[in-house]
């Protein structure tokens, strides 16, 4: 297996395939001098170009800036796996185990918030080969199945437990002892075609967009975006940061980032199509803590991601981490101990990134500078759909409304802020320590994992 998995890494590229695309737009001018605006926006991937255009459905005659320090979704939103989901809350158990009285409220309004998506990619033109195929959920030891099995509050005509004949007959893997499928939580993208698409709504719709200009500070009295080429003056601000650090210096205790890693194969031959089978093309993820997310391209390529996320000291971001042979390998092994049938089968691509990690597993947000700043950050990789969501509460915070949104204990709360360094680092790598250790013991949670859940924190994925 692992010679088969050095072959079929030796001609990788190092980059994300969703923006190694000859469609991508060309990059737009950065700021050149000092601009004013009803609202700046700070931030060039989903959440702020969110942000942006829905600002301009609500108000076409709202004067709006957006802002992005690189290109266009060039950080989380053009290297994710384009699992669009409707969850809020990083899956139910999250919801229901930190907000129990609101959730089935949480669980509307995200429904909701994927429809209006579907509905905004379709009425702006954006064409990002969106397919509401569902996922998967696939487990792959004993003591999985029980958690996937129907319970009373599921709806038997959206979701569907597969037995280890079921999940076979969906896709043929020799690791699968059962699944889950849910028909209409997910819809699954090409996650760079969206910010692009996105990007293009916002300026059909009059946002100004500067690229390769990134915003140093916040200052006040009045309020300015300071940058290197010039300074944006705007009533209001909205941050769609995410997991650089916050301008809102408050919070950065708040969130840490977590670098994800992920592989795509070269497009499947009709036959290696046929040994998987997988004609539902639903996106699918596994049932352990270090698990694996892994769906199918346009072009039938198998985008494998997930199982090592990596945590350096200090949380720096830094282009360096974008690679990591060694997860590289061990993600290599795991695609073929998962499909064997597929061998010989290469690696086109392989890349990483950083994700906003909160320790309750999912966004929050809140505002600064009396009133006139709103964030929404934290989504902990779950934020191709929620973003949009996130975009909503922001523009609701900024307006002062009271709306059913901004009256959720979600919306109203925050999560515990991980300690300073080394002990973020020290708690971090015992939790990482300890979910391996929970995976090689039938999900037996040890006194660590115990005292977070005890705690109300989150690691439980």
């Amino acid at each position: 297996m692992e010679e088969m998995s050095v072959a079929a890494l030796r001609d990788v590229e190092p980059g994300s395939f969703w923006l190694d695309d000859p469609s991508r737009p060309a990059a737009r001018a950065p700021l050149d001098g000092d601009v004013s605006c009803d609202l700046a926006v700070v931030g060039g991937g989903y959440s702020g170009l969110w942000t942006a255009l829905l600002a301009k459905e609500r108000d076409p005659a709202r004067d709006v800036v957006l802002v992005e320090g690189g290109r266009i979704g060039w950080g989380a939103s053009g290297r994710n796996g384009g699992f669009c989901s409707a969850s809020l809350t990083h899956g139910e158990a999250n919801g229901r185990e930190r907000w129990p009285n609101e959730y089935d409220t949480l669980d509307r309004l995200g429904g909701q918030n994927l429809n209006e998506l579907e509905g905004a990619v379709a009425r702006c033109g954006i064409h990002c080969d969106f397919q509401r195929s569902g996922e998967l959920s696939v487990a792959t030891e004993p003591y999985q199945v029980e958690d996937l099995r129907l319970g009373p509050d599921d709806d038997p005509a959206n979701i569907a437990f597969l037995d280890r004949d079921a999940i076979r007959a969906e896709v043929a893997s020799p690791t699968y002892v059962a699944g889950r499928w849910d028909r209409t939580g997910t819809a699954l993208v090409n996650p760079a075609q969206l910010a692009w698409g996105l990007a293009r709504a916002c300026e059909e719709a009059g946002v100004r967009i500067f690229e390769q200009t990134q915003v140093a500070r916040i200052g006040r009295s009045p309020l300015a975006l300071e940058t290197a080429t010039g300074t944006v003056r705007p009533r209001q601000v909205a941050l769609g940061t995410n997991v650089f650090p916050s301008l809102v210096k408050r919070i950065r205790l708040h969130t840490v980032p977590v670098y994800d890693y992920v592989l795509m194969t070269e497009p499947l031959s009709a036959s290696q199509k046929a040994s998987i089978g997988w004609d539902h093309r639903q996106g699918i993820g596994d049932s352990a803590n270090q698990f694996h997310y892994y769906r199918l391209s346009a072009d039938d390529r198998i985008l494998w991601g997930g199982y090592d996320a990596v945590y350096r000291f200090g949380g720096r971001v830094r282009d360096r981490h974008d690679q990591r042979p060694a997860t590289s390998q061990i993600l290599a092994r795991h695609f073929f101990e998962t499909f064997p049938q597929l061998e010989g089968l290469r690696f086109s691509h392989a890349w990483g990134g950083p994700i906003d990690t909160c320790t309750r597993f999912c966004a929050f947000f809140g505002t600064a500078h009396d009133g006139a700043v709103a964030y929404a950050t934290g989504f902990t990789g779950l934020g191709v759909g929620a973003t949009r969501f996130g975009a909503q509460v922001m523009l609701d915070l900024l307006a002062g409304d009271e709306t059913e949104r901004t009256a959720l204990e979600m919306v109203r709360t925050k999560p515990v802020p991980f300690p300073p360094e080394p002990f973020a680092s020290l708690g971090i790598q015992a939790t990482r320590w300890s979910l391996a250790r929970a995976d090689q013991n039938a999900g037996q949670r040890n006194l660590w994992l115990r005292t977070l859940d005890r705690l109300g924190l989150g690691f439980d994925s």
